[in-house]
């Protein structure tokens, strides 16, 4: 594995739910420090006030300081914490034009889940980044912040990195594409998919994430009105029949059509029903299939899971597929 040649300074910040147990910050400091970068955690990251990071004025206050130090050359990397629920809370008094200015200046942002809401609320306020993603080749990588700011969907702090004591059972999969992103190593990932998209070959804007997250956004402000793009989507504790509502929801409000393909990721962790009697996710998938004319591809190891990818929202990236092998390059 990759580490940067010089440590980038990275800060863990907290901007939607608590950190239950601070020693699992800790680890995942201590963790990242292996890895190569210069880890902190942002001083209000374990703030606490009911179930979340803090008060709604301490998150935001994080997430705009955290900006200010990208801007000053204080961080070169933003990791989220963890997850959860609260950036919702924040969207609509979030300053728009700072956060584009720190990647503008090269920070980027990781996480996913809650994170969410705030990668679409970027590209829906104009300060989601260049489209393209600079090559390592492009720049040296001297401890500064690159012109590769921008943001990642990707591990968070706690659950990545802190969740055990023992490295061994951390996913070597997660990091290593996490640091290779980081350093600008990471040009495409790849998946094994179903049959049937054989010669698939699709550029668009890559974007997406927790669809729950966003199904909330639509009809807001923060809804990125993205055409010709290619969606992901992922989720967790969902029925399935939940997943399709919400599926259907984008189908009939057209956001759906509009895309040039949709990748799956991980729905995990629901319970199923008795009433069932045979319909799960494919049955979801399979009937989706039948309403869009947009590709429905599955098989991106991305979501609540162990093993994640690394994927750059809101750039413009080439999905192609060979038999049942799908790459997303950018």
């Amino acid at each position: 594995m990759t580490h940067p040649a010089t440590p980038q300074q990275l800060v863990i910040f907290s901007p939607a739910g608590v950190v239950a147990d601070p020693a699992v910050l800790r680890r995942a400091v201590k963790r990242l420090k292996q890895h190569g970068f210069a880890a902190r955690a942002d001083e209000n990251a374990l703030a606490r006030n009911q179930r979340f990071a803090g008060t709604d004025e301490q998150r935001l206050e994080a997430l705009h300081r955290v900006a200010q130090q990208g801007i000053d050359g204080e961080a070169c990397i933003a990791l989220a914490s963890r997850g959860g629920y609260g950036l919702t809370r924040l969207l609509d008094r979030v300053d728009w034009p700072l956060m584009a200015r720190s990647i503008e200046h090269g920070l980027r942002w990781v996480g996913y889940s809650d994170i969410t809401a705030l990668q679409l609320g970027a590209l829906a306020h104009g300060a989601g980044g260049p489209e393209r993603v600079p090559h390592s080749h492009d720049h040296e990588h001297d401890g500064h912040c690159s012109h590769a700011g921008g943001w990642w969907a990707g591990p968070l702090a706690c659950d990545d990195f802190g969740r055990s004591t023992d490295p061994a059972e951390l996913d070597d999969v997660t990091e290593g594409c996490f640091v290779e992103a980081m350093t600008g190593e990471l040009e495409a990932i790849g998946f094994r998919t179903e049959a049937g998209f054989d010669g698939l070959d699709v550029t668009g804007r890559l974007w997406g994430g927790n669809l729950c997250v966003v199904l909330s956004l639509l009809g807001t402000p923060h809804f990125p009105r993205v055409k010709g793009g290619v969606l992901f989507l992922e989720d967790v504790n969902e029925h399935p029949y939940r997943i399709e509502r919400s599926l259907l929801q984008l189908h009939q409000a057209g956001v759906l059509d509009a895309q040039r393909a949709i990748v799956l990721g991980a729905f995990t962790e629901y319970k199923k029903s008795p009433l069932d009697r045979g319909y799960n996710m494919n049955t979801v998938i399979g009937y989706l299939r039948s309403l869009t004319k947009t590709p429905i591809l599955t098989g991106l190891p991305h979501g609540h899971v162990p093993t994640k990818v690394c994927l750059p929202v809101g750039r413009r990236a080439t999905l192609a597929v060979q038999g049942r092998d799908a790459f997303i390059g950018w």
